[in-house]
């Protein structure tokens, strides 16, 4: 069953709630925008384009990157 109901008569009924009903509203709330704006978020990188071989070569070139600097910041340091 479906009713047709304005937001303005939602409103009108949430003012009607005692505080502890509007709170746990308010978290359900925040529950579904978070899950929205992650779904989102997820979706704006999906892509088919990486694999996990180009995402390990990354990493790898990254990690020898990390370790040239340090090892020269340690060679300074001496």
């Amino acid at each position: 069953m479906q009713i047709n109901i304005t937001y303005d008569q939602i409103l009108s009924l949430v003012k009607q709630l005692p505080r502890q009903q509007k709170i746990k509203l308010t978290k359900e709330l925040e529950k579904e925008s978070i899950n929205t704006q992650l779904s989102s978020l997820l979706n704006a990188f999906h892509t088919d384009e990486l694999s996990l071989d180009t995402i390990d070569k990354e990493v790898e070139i990254v990690r020898q990157q990390i370790y040239e600097r340090k090892k020269l910041e340690n060679q300074s340091c001496l």
